[in-house]
């Protein structure tokens, strides 16, 4: 067991047991359901295209919409995407909400989560939980709201449907608990001048 910090700052417990339990999940191909800095989300190994492929079949999606990809740190963001602006860097390293941007070229990834155009959605994780899970994973994480309807996302673990629920292969342990209202992820992406733009605010 170790303490990390939840999304509103409180001190909560992870179990060990919980996080080997998702990365076996995770190792084996396996989708995964856990909460993230933003809404409660259905997951798998970003780098892993069977598990993708079942990830998008789950959500009945033949598109990379809704797909983002989550990872620890900024070496890690590098190892994605073709090019990081100094902008968009500088904006990872001082911005308070969660945020997801989109970059335009991805690569090292699977072609399914890449869109026709090869953009790609990363967002540098805040949430202790799922850094930690993707550290000891050493790969990125998919996440997609866990929701079948487009556009709809659980406020917390108690808003999820029992249809994803039972169609996951491990559901987290981590934060079920909490009642707090989560919303997504802010998402921006750099224009062709080189201007910050917010796509979602």
């Amino acid at each position: 067991m170790r303490m990390t910090t939840s999304t509103n700052g409180r001190a909560i417990m992870v179990q060990n047991y919980d996080l080997e339990s998702a990365l076996e999940t995770l190792l084996t191909g396996g989708l995964i359901l856990y909460p993230t800095d933003t809404v409660w989300s259905i997951g798998c190994n970003a780098t892993n295209p069977r598990a993708v492929g079942r990830l998008r079949q789950l959500k009945r999606t033949d598109d990379a919409l809704g797909l983002e990809i989550l990872v620890n740190s900024i070496d890690m963001l590098r190892r994605y995407i073709v090019h990081l602006h100094p902008r968009i860097e500088t904006l990872l390293t001082y911005h308070l909400r969660p945020l997801t941007v989109l970059y335009e070229q991805g690569r090292n990834l699977p072609n399914s989560i890449l869109s026709e155009d090869g953009q790609v959605a990363i967002r540098l994780v805040q949430d202790e939980y799922c850094r930690e899970l993707i550290g000891r994973l050493g790969k990125p994480l998919v996440a997609t709201a866990a929701d079948l309807r487009q556009g709809y996302y659980p406020d917390n673990f108690g808003a999820i449907s029992s249809d994803v629920i039972e169609r996951v292969d491990y559901v987290s342990r981590h934060r079920r608990s909490e009642k707090e209202r989560s919303r997504p992820s802010v998402v921006a992406q750099l224009s062709v001048k080189d201007e910050l733009e917010f796509l979602r605010e």
